[in-house]
């Protein structure tokens, strides 16, 4: 005798994908990203107090191009998870549930940080010289 059931099907495989879904799992590894990046916070503050042979070796790194790299990408990761936590702040308050709204916010998310990442650039060379 065979049981057959009626079980839904994983919602990766039914639901069509949306930029909601999409930054949802963004949001997490931004998170996650946020952990590598404090390790690379601690390592920059060791060495501060450590003397000017320990900075002068965080400097060289962050001043490399993977440095850069990896510094930009944890400002956008930084600003990414912030805007994120602000649209969930929304959606806890009862707001922006429609779907107008919910890819309205998603956009806004995606957009602002990506904009915001590059004002901090910007004005970070322009205040500190290109250094």
């Amino acid at each position: 005798m065979t049981v057959q059931t009626n079980r839904p099907l994983s919602p990766f495989l039914t639901y069509r994908w949306t930029l909601t879904m999409a930054l949802s799992i963004v949001h997490r590894i931004t998170g996650i990203a946020l952990y590598v990046g404090t390790l690379l916070m601690a390592w920059w503050l060791i060495a501060t107090a450590s003397g000017p042979t320990a900075y002068a070796n965080i400097q060289g790194f962050t001043q490399s191009w993977i440095g850069r790299l990896i510094l930009f990408g944890y400002t956008w990761a930084l600003l990414h998870h912030m805007l994120g936590g602000l649209r969930h702040f929304v959606w806890d308050l009862g707001y922006g549930f429609g779907p107008t709204e919910r890819e309205w916010l998603t956009r806004a998310v995606l957009i602002g940080s990506i904009s915001l990442t590059l004002l901090v650039w910007v004005v970070a060379y322009a205040v500190g010289g290109g250094r």
